[in-house]
């Protein structure tokens, strides 16, 4: 719930952001997924980290597009699994911080 809290915050902050970027700016906001480094389950649906991470950063897009009328040809979904770690450390504390969403206002 925490989570659609700050979706909806920065779905906001995005809509009235954009009414400001002048209209020769082809902006995108891109969304990017990321895992720690444990793999996946043997029963998991992704195949991998990278799958996991694309399908963080995926569904965040569709909610934004579903729930805040985000127009889909200004969003953009990136997955980088684990291969950019905040913490290195194995403490469970610091593999909760690589398991994020970031955001990229930038031109296309």
């Amino acid at each position: 719930m925490e989570g659609k809290l700050q979706l909806d915050t920065i779905s906001n902050v995005l809509k009235d952001i954009s009414q400001k970027i002048p209209e020769d700016i082809n902006w995108v906001l891109r969304v990017d997924g990321h895992t720690d480094k444990t793999p996946v389950s043997k029963n998991s649906i992704f195949k991998d980290n990278w799958e996991l991470s694309q399908a963080r950063s995926l569904s965040v897009v569709k909610y934004m597009i579903a729930n805040h009328e985000i127009d889909p040809k200004r969003m953009s979904a990136a997955g980088f699994g684990e291969h950019q770690p905040i913490s290195s450390s194995n403490l469970k504390e610091d593999l909760a911080k690589n398991r994020r969403i970031e955001f990229k206002l930038t031109e296309r």
